[in-house]
Protein backbone atom coordinates (compact mmCIF):
# COMPACT_ATOMS: atom_id res chain seq x y z
CA UNK A 1 0.00 0.00 0.00
CA UNK A 2 1.09 3.54 -0.03
CA UNK A 3 0.39 6.25 2.23
CA UNK A 4 0.08 9.94 1.90
CA UNK A 5 2.77 12.67 3.12
CA UNK A 6 1.64 15.98 4.51
CA UNK A 7 4.18 18.63 3.15
CA UNK A 8 2.74 20.90 6.17
CA UNK A 9 3.95 18.66 8.55
CA UNK A 10 7.57 18.96 7.56
CA UNK A 11 9.98 21.15 9.81
CA UNK A 12 6.91 21.25 12.73
CA UNK A 13 8.00 20.90 15.80
CA UNK A 14 6.02 17.72 17.74
CA UNK A 15 6.24 16.23 21.09
CA UNK A 16 4.32 13.03 21.94
CA UNK A 17 3.98 11.44 25.39
CA UNK A 18 4.74 7.68 26.24
CA UNK A 19 6.53 7.03 22.84
CA UNK A 20 9.17 4.94 23.46
CA UNK A 21 7.13 1.74 22.69
CA UNK A 22 3.84 0.41 21.11
CA UNK A 23 1.76 2.99 19.07
CA UNK A 24 3.87 5.96 20.62
CA UNK A 25 6.48 4.31 18.64
CA UNK A 26 4.89 4.37 15.51
CA UNK A 27 3.83 7.72 16.57
CA UNK A 28 6.97 9.28 16.51
CA UNK A 29 8.17 7.32 13.73
CA UNK A 30 5.75 8.48 11.25
CA UNK A 31 6.08 11.74 12.76
CA UNK A 32 9.66 11.76 11.74
CA UNK A 33 9.10 10.44 8.43
CA UNK A 34 6.95 13.23 7.58
CA UNK A 35 9.91 15.61 8.16
CA UNK A 36 8.73 16.88 11.35
CA UNK A 37 11.28 18.09 14.09
CA UNK A 38 10.26 15.49 17.10
CA UNK A 39 10.79 15.25 20.15
CA UNK A 40 9.33 12.22 22.93
CA UNK A 41 9.10 10.91 26.49
CA UNK A 42 8.66 8.03 28.37
CA UNK A 43 9.42 5.79 31.96
CA UNK A 44 11.04 3.33 29.95
CA UNK A 45 14.40 5.26 29.60
CA UNK A 46 16.83 2.39 27.41
CA UNK A 47 13.47 1.73 25.00
CA UNK A 48 13.21 5.70 24.54
CA UNK A 49 17.16 5.66 24.15
CA UNK A 50 17.12 2.98 21.12
CA UNK A 51 14.24 5.06 19.24
CA UNK A 52 16.06 7.96 19.11
CA UNK A 53 19.31 6.63 18.30
CA UNK A 54 17.68 5.17 15.02
CA UNK A 55 15.81 8.44 14.13
CA UNK A 56 18.31 11.40 13.42
CA UNK A 57 17.71 14.43 15.34
CA UNK A 58 14.89 13.15 17.55
CA UNK A 59 14.90 14.15 21.06
CA UNK A 60 14.45 11.89 23.77
CA UNK A 61 13.89 12.59 27.63
CA UNK A 62 12.78 10.29 30.50
CA UNK A 63 9.95 11.07 32.16
CA UNK A 64 7.14 9.63 34.53
CA UNK A 65 4.46 11.92 33.55
CA UNK A 66 2.77 11.19 37.44
CA UNK A 67 5.16 13.50 38.11
CA UNK A 68 3.68 17.09 36.95
CA UNK A 69 6.53 18.68 37.34
CA UNK A 70 8.74 16.80 35.50
CA UNK A 71 6.18 16.44 32.80
CA UNK A 72 5.91 20.19 32.56
CA UNK A 73 9.57 20.41 32.06
CA UNK A 74 10.09 18.15 29.94
CA UNK A 75 7.62 20.13 27.71
CA UNK A 76 9.68 23.18 28.33
CA UNK A 77 12.68 21.40 27.20
CA UNK A 78 11.34 19.97 24.49
CA UNK A 79 10.11 23.53 22.79
CA UNK A 80 13.58 25.25 24.06
CA UNK A 81 15.37 22.36 21.80
CA UNK A 82 13.03 22.48 18.73
CA UNK A 83 12.43 25.89 18.98
CA UNK A 84 8.46 26.00 19.80
CA UNK A 85 5.93 23.08 19.25
CA UNK A 86 3.43 22.86 16.51
CA UNK A 87 2.06 19.34 17.47
CA UNK A 88 1.58 17.83 20.95
CA UNK A 89 0.72 13.69 20.88
CA UNK A 90 -1.04 12.66 24.06
CA UNK A 91 -0.45 8.84 23.47
CA UNK A 92 0.39 7.63 27.31
CA UNK A 93 -1.56 5.38 29.25
CA UNK A 94 -1.75 2.64 31.08
CA UNK A 95 -4.53 0.01 30.38
CA UNK A 96 -3.57 -2.75 33.51
CA UNK A 97 -7.47 -4.54 33.88
CA UNK A 98 -8.48 -4.48 37.79
CA UNK A 99 -11.70 -5.83 38.70
CA UNK A 100 -13.96 -2.73 40.14
CA UNK A 101 -14.43 -4.45 43.49
CA UNK A 102 -10.55 -4.55 43.90
CA UNK A 103 -9.98 -1.59 42.64
CA UNK A 104 -7.61 0.22 45.50
CA UNK A 105 -7.90 4.00 46.11
CA UNK A 106 -4.49 4.60 45.19
CA UNK A 107 -4.97 2.31 42.22
CA UNK A 108 -7.68 4.43 40.96
CA UNK A 109 -5.82 7.62 41.73
CA UNK A 110 -2.98 5.77 39.88
CA UNK A 111 -5.03 5.17 36.59
CA UNK A 112 -6.60 8.46 36.05
CA UNK A 113 -2.74 10.08 36.67
CA UNK A 114 -1.60 8.56 33.99
CA UNK A 115 -4.62 7.91 31.79
CA UNK A 116 -6.24 11.99 32.45
CA UNK A 117 -4.07 14.10 34.62
CA UNK A 118 -1.24 13.66 31.70
CA UNK A 119 -3.37 14.67 28.54
CA UNK A 120 -4.35 17.87 30.40
CA UNK A 121 -1.14 18.75 32.06
CA UNK A 122 0.77 18.41 28.84
CA UNK A 123 -1.84 20.12 27.23
CA UNK A 124 -1.55 23.04 29.55
CA UNK A 125 2.28 23.36 29.51
CA UNK A 126 2.30 23.30 25.55
CA UNK A 127 -0.57 26.11 25.32
CA UNK A 128 2.05 29.03 25.16
CA UNK A 129 4.03 27.44 22.14
CA UNK A 130 0.93 25.87 20.82
CA UNK A 131 -1.10 29.60 20.60
CA UNK A 132 1.67 30.94 18.68
CA UNK A 133 1.95 28.19 16.33
CA UNK A 134 -1.79 27.59 15.60
CA UNK A 135 -1.14 24.57 16.87
CA UNK A 136 -2.85 20.89 16.73
CA UNK A 137 -3.72 18.41 19.98
CA UNK A 138 -4.43 15.11 19.54
CA UNK A 139 -5.36 13.02 22.01
CA UNK A 140 -5.32 8.84 22.09
CA UNK A 141 -8.51 7.89 23.77
CA UNK A 142 -9.96 4.40 23.06
CA UNK A 143 -12.93 3.13 22.18
CA UNK A 144 -13.31 1.51 25.81
CA UNK A 145 -14.44 4.79 26.76
CA UNK A 146 -17.75 4.03 24.55
CA UNK A 147 -18.09 0.48 25.43
CA UNK A 148 -17.23 0.21 28.97
CA UNK A 149 -15.89 -3.51 29.20
CA UNK A 150 -14.98 -5.29 32.46
CA UNK A 151 -12.17 -4.85 34.68
CA UNK A 152 -11.60 -1.85 33.22
CA UNK A 153 -13.45 0.93 35.28
CA UNK A 154 -10.64 2.92 36.06
CA UNK A 155 -9.08 3.22 32.55
CA UNK A 156 -12.38 3.58 30.95
CA UNK A 157 -13.78 6.53 33.02
CA UNK A 158 -10.31 8.20 32.11
CA UNK A 159 -10.39 7.44 28.18
CA UNK A 160 -14.09 8.82 28.54
CA UNK A 161 -12.84 12.41 30.32
CA UNK A 162 -10.23 12.68 28.03
CA UNK A 163 -12.97 12.76 25.42
CA UNK A 164 -14.98 15.51 27.00
CA UNK A 165 -11.67 17.23 27.91
CA UNK A 166 -10.84 16.98 23.78
CA UNK A 167 -14.60 18.92 23.40
CA UNK A 168 -13.88 21.76 26.18
CA UNK A 169 -10.09 22.66 25.33
CA UNK A 170 -11.30 23.06 21.44
CA UNK A 171 -13.60 24.98 22.53
CA UNK A 172 -11.85 27.43 24.87
CA UNK A 173 -8.94 27.09 23.00
CA UNK A 174 -10.13 27.37 19.33
CA UNK A 175 -10.08 31.35 19.52
CA UNK A 176 -6.18 31.07 19.79
CA UNK A 177 -6.48 28.53 16.21
CA UNK A 178 -5.35 25.56 18.42
CA UNK A 179 -7.03 22.48 17.15
CA UNK A 180 -8.09 19.58 19.86
CA UNK A 181 -9.14 16.18 18.63
CA UNK A 182 -9.13 12.54 20.01
CA UNK A 183 -8.49 9.57 18.04
CA UNK A 184 -10.13 6.24 19.98
CA UNK A 185 -8.38 3.10 18.32
CA UNK A 186 -10.12 -0.47 18.99
CA UNK A 187 -8.04 -3.60 20.09
CA UNK A 188 -4.04 -2.60 18.73
CA UNK A 189 -2.04 -5.17 18.24
CA UNK A 190 0.83 -4.29 20.18
CA UNK A 191 3.88 -6.53 21.60
CA UNK A 192 2.35 -5.07 25.31
CA UNK A 193 -1.43 -6.55 24.43
CA UNK A 194 -0.04 -9.76 22.75
CA UNK A 195 2.10 -10.10 25.85
CA UNK A 196 -0.67 -10.10 28.17
CA UNK A 197 -4.21 -9.87 26.74
CA UNK A 198 -4.25 -10.93 23.11
CA UNK A 199 -4.41 -14.83 23.10
CA UNK A 200 -5.64 -16.53 20.29
CA UNK A 201 -9.25 -17.47 21.74
CA UNK A 202 -9.30 -13.57 21.98
CA UNK A 203 -8.28 -12.56 18.98
CA UNK A 204 -10.80 -14.92 17.01
CA UNK A 205 -13.36 -13.59 19.42
CA UNK A 206 -12.81 -9.80 18.80
CA UNK A 207 -13.18 -10.98 14.69
CA UNK A 208 -16.51 -11.95 15.20
CA UNK A 209 -17.22 -8.14 16.15
CA UNK A 210 -15.99 -6.51 13.63
CA UNK A 211 -16.48 -6.04 10.57
CA UNK A 212 -12.57 -5.54 9.10
CA UNK A 213 -11.29 -8.94 9.64
CA UNK A 214 -7.94 -7.60 10.11
CA UNK A 215 -6.23 -6.44 12.62
CA UNK A 216 -5.23 -3.29 14.18
CA UNK A 217 -1.37 -2.19 14.02
CA UNK A 218 0.08 0.74 15.38
CA UNK A 219 0.61 2.29 11.97
CA UNK A 220 -3.15 2.66 11.48
CA UNK A 221 -3.58 4.51 14.32
CA UNK A 222 -0.26 6.78 13.68
CA UNK A 223 -1.62 8.02 9.87
CA UNK A 224 -4.57 9.32 11.59
CA UNK A 225 -2.66 11.12 13.58
CA UNK A 226 -1.08 12.06 10.93
CA UNK A 227 -4.11 13.45 9.17
CA UNK A 228 -5.00 15.50 12.13
CA UNK A 229 -1.79 17.42 12.98
CA UNK A 230 -1.48 18.59 9.36
CA UNK A 231 -3.33 21.42 7.71
CA UNK A 232 -5.23 18.82 5.59
CA UNK A 233 -7.52 18.41 8.82
CA UNK A 234 -7.67 22.76 9.16
CA UNK A 235 -11.12 23.14 10.17
CA UNK A 236 -11.59 19.72 12.21
CA UNK A 237 -11.66 20.20 15.94
CA UNK A 238 -13.08 18.88 19.25
CA UNK A 239 -14.19 15.21 17.25
CA UNK A 240 -13.73 12.11 18.52
CA UNK A 241 -12.20 10.21 15.33
CA UNK A 242 -12.56 5.85 15.98
CA UNK A 243 -10.48 3.26 14.32
CA UNK A 244 -11.72 0.09 15.32
CA UNK A 245 -12.72 -1.76 11.93
CA UNK A 246 -16.02 -1.83 12.71
CA UNK A 247 -16.41 -2.94 16.31
CA UNK A 248 -18.43 -0.03 17.21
Amino acid sequence: MTFAAYPSLAGRCVFVTGGATGIGASLVEAFHGQGANIAFIDVQAEAGAALAARLPGAIFQACDVTDAPALERAVQAAADRLGGLSVLVNNVANDTRHKAQDTTAEAWRGALAVNLDAAFLAARAAYPFLRVSGGSIVNISSITALLGPPEMAAYAAAKGAVNALTKALAREWGGDNIRVNALSPGWVVTQRQLDLWLTPEAEAEWMTLVALKQRITPEDIARLALFLAADDSRMITGQNLVIDGGRT
